[in-house]
């Protein structure tokens, strides 16, 4: 059979979309809210690399385009000024979906003007919005970007909020931001809270999110809702694999489902490699049995390791590499900074910098004050597996 229902993949939307059916009633409420033109409290979800976060915010920004609510998606990138760019194409978006009757015509030619400003200051000329109006000079152009994207914010939030028009900004991988620009977001969206702006934020990211923004603003944590999400339940696990073999006569056998299960602590990505590689392998049998599972195993394993690991493992240097090897022989994870000090041979102030840079690539992240995890899911198995082969 060539149709294969199992979705691996970065950020790939599966064929079924398992365990986050409350998160997405909320988020619903939330718009059904904001479609009416009355404000409501942003969202920011955190958790580790596989677990379907960049999944759920498409699912959302699929939800807000049935609902008829203006929206725009970004990812933010690494590189240093990508936010500046990012807020400005997801500000003439929006300015163009709202603008849809008179009563708000003097609001959005203002925000227009303003972002046009914001676009000459920040853009530097990559951008070239059709935009026929002369800059708004002195809003957000002053060179201070938490003024400049606050002022830029408010004034498309004053647009929708004399339209009556709720909108929604969808914003991947936050954890890039730099600090002045996520420090620049959560003043904007405390300005526009205070207005009583229809616009929200729903962002995504890892772990160490909550902490930034709890550093940056300790205001943030009553702005935004902070939502983990994290690996599914047993059945809803099992539902994730049974669920799309279903339309095809493909049923699985409790036994393998159970080790299934077991082998991918229920995280999203590595269900759908492992139905992946075994719809590969399975040529007509309507039946997967654990003979069968045993049969794929050893295709899981080197797939999960060349497209989910390996790339993330290829980005760091040498010395980062021998930290984390150095975390892999931990007795349990999360593990003191100390003990990985103790592995490398090295003080805790010397590995200090290169503790830094993990947690700033993704790699790493620190659940409390001291300790150390890895952000994708069983890569300490993965650094085991290529240091002993």
């Amino acid at each position: 059979m060539c149709v294969n229902p199992y979705m691996a993949g970065a950020g790939r939307t599966p064929a079924y979309l398992a365990g986050r059916e409350q998160i997405i009633a909320n988020a619903a409420q939330s718009f059904e809210t904001l479609k009416a033109g009355f404000p409501e409290r942003s969202v920011i979800y955190y958790g580790l690399r596989g677990v379907g976060k960049t999944v759920l915010l498409n699912a959302l920004e699929d939800l807000a385009e049935e609902m008829d609510i203006p929206s725009s998606y970004m990812e933010v990138s690494e590189v240093e000024g990508s936010f500046h760019k990012a807020i400005a194409i997801i500000s003439y978006k929006l300015l163009h979906e709202i603008n849809k009757s008179e009563k708000a015509k003097s609001y959005v030619k203002k925000a227009f003007g303003i972002l046009k400003a914001f676009s000459l200051k920040y853009t530097m000329g990559d951008i070239d919005f059709e935009i026929d109006l002369d800059p708004l000079k002195g809003f957000a152009d002053t060179g201070n970007i938490q003024n400049d994207v606050k002022e830029l914010l408010l004034a498309i939030g004053m647009a929708a909020k004399k339209e009556e028009q709720g909108a929604v900004i969808f914003l991947d991988e936050i954890q890039y931001l730099q600090d002045d620009d996520f420090s620049a977001l959560i003043e904007a969206f405390h300005r526009i809270n205070q207005k009583g702006c229809p616009i929200a934020l729903y962002g995504a990211g890892l772990p160490k999110i909550t902490k930034i923004a709890g550093d940056i603003k300790s205001y943030a944590e009553r702005l935004f809702s902070f939502i983990e999400i994290g690996s599914l339940p047993t059945e809803e696990a099992k539902k994730a694999l049974t669920e799309p073999a279903k339309r095809f006569g493909i049923t699985y056998q409790e036994e393998v489902l159970n080790k299934i299960v077991e082998l991918t602590d229920g995280y999203p990505y590595f269900l759908q490699e492992y139905g992946n590689c075994i719809w590969k392998i399975k040529a007509d049998q309507k039946v997967i049995t654990p003979a069968l599972f045993e049969k794929a195993y050893e295709l899981i394993v080197e797939t999960l390791d060349e497209s989910f690991f390996k790339v993330r493992f290829d980005r760091a240097t040498a010395k980062e590499a021998e930290f984390m090897f150095a975390m892999a022989e931990c007795r349990e994870l999360p593990c003191a900074t100390k003990e990985v000090a103790d592995f490398m041979g090295e003080s805790q102030q010397s590995i200090s910098p290169i503790r830094a840079t993990l947690i700033h690539k993704g790699f790493i992240y620190a659940p409390q004050r001291g300790s150390i995890d890895f952000t994708v899911p069983q890569f300490d198995d993965y650094l085991r597996r290529i240091k002993h082969n």
